[in-house]
């Protein structure tokens, strides 16, 4: 394929109206982003009306400078978006895929930030696996607390097809409207391979992180948060031998350099969730460990132990 076919998008691919469900960080840090190079009336934040009256009482902060979003419920009825974006936390997902479903035509391409590696295909049993780009959202460090995020690096999508090395027309229009509306962002033709390694990296830094009740510095140097957070890696890579994705310590190298850009002062979500008394995506992540260790009868005792303490955390809300 030459450059100007890869960069070629027809007509009735163009993304112009794009719907978000979720305004937590990534929902806030992307959508902001966005609204600076679109239309406002293209953007569509969908909300009940009880948190879309919470949003326009109160307002959005995103590093000091109010959000410019026009809401809208899911009951209303409007033309498919091109593009969804779901940036909602696992436990929102399946009320999420019920609040778009006015959002949702034919050709719209979507596209879940969600942590682990199971949302696409949750999504997919409602609309479709075809209209489904896999995605990872990574290098960001945002911190959300009540309507204010702060953040030193917005970091970027990562997207592709599921299938190996395949760079379609969904893609690139994605890719198109990306750089229209300035977002950063990344196309990998080994996507499953990359959610599995976000994955990797979340089940080592979220929880260590948590459990220490700290923030990225505590990972980014050397010591024991840090030797946790890769032996808890670790406990992933062997489990992707037995699932066919194969990751290395090539692959845990890589997620460790983007771990090192990061702001020392930030916080992943996790313990954001733990700090606001929330319960956390645990059985996201070491949850999903535990089942693939006893699925292929591999000890994952690093999960087990920053299981036990999350939930011991929780337990005392």
């Amino acid at each position: 394929m030459t450059e100007k076919d890869q960069n070629y998008v027809p007509d009735n691919t163009e993304i112009k109206t794009v719907a978000i469900i979720g305004l937590g960080a990534l929902g806030i840090l992307y959508g902001n982003q966005l609204s600076k190079g679109m239309p406002g009336e293209n953007l569509r934040i969908i909300a009940d009306s009880e948190r879309i009256t919470k949003y326009e009482t109160e307002k959005i902060y995103s590093n000091g400078s109010p959000c410019d979003f026009q809401y809208m419920t899911p009951e209303e009825k409007c033309n498919p978006a091109d593009l969804i974006l779901f940036t909602v936390k696992y436990q929102g997902l399946q009320a999420a895929i019920k609040a778009v479903s006015n959002q949702v035509g034919e050709n719209t391409i979507i596209l879940s930030a969600l942590n682990g590696i199971t949302s696409e295909a949750i999504i997919g049993k409602t609309y479709g696996m075809e209209n489904i780009l896999y995605c990872v959202a990574q290098g960001m460090d945002a911190v959300k607390i009540r309507n204010r995020l702060n953040y030193a690096h917005m970091g970027m999508l990562v997207f592709g097809e599921k299938k190996t090395g395949e760079i379609s027309t969904k893609v690139q229009a994605v890719a198109s409207f990306f750089d229209r509306v300035k977002l950063p962002y990344q196309i990998d033709t080994e996507m499953y391979k990359r959610l599995w390694g976000k994955f990797m990296l979340n089940v080592g830094v979220n929880q260590t992180v948590a459990v220490q009740e700290g923030n990225y510095g505590d990972i980014q140097r050397e010591g024991p948060a840090r030797d946790t957070m890769i032996l808890a890696m670790r406990e992933v890579i062997a489990l992707s031998e037995k699932e066919g994705i194969n990751l290395t310590e090539e692959d845990l190298n890589y997620w460790l350099r983007v771990l090192s850009t990061l702001s020392s002062q930030g916080k992943p979500s996790m313990r954001q969730d733990l700090e606001a008394r929330r319960f956390s995506e645990v059985e996201l992540f070491a949850g999903t460990v535990l089942e693939l260790g006893k699925k292929h009868r591999l000890p994952t005792p690093v999960n087990q132990d920053l299981y036990e303490k999350i939930r011991l955390l929780e337990s005392r809300y």
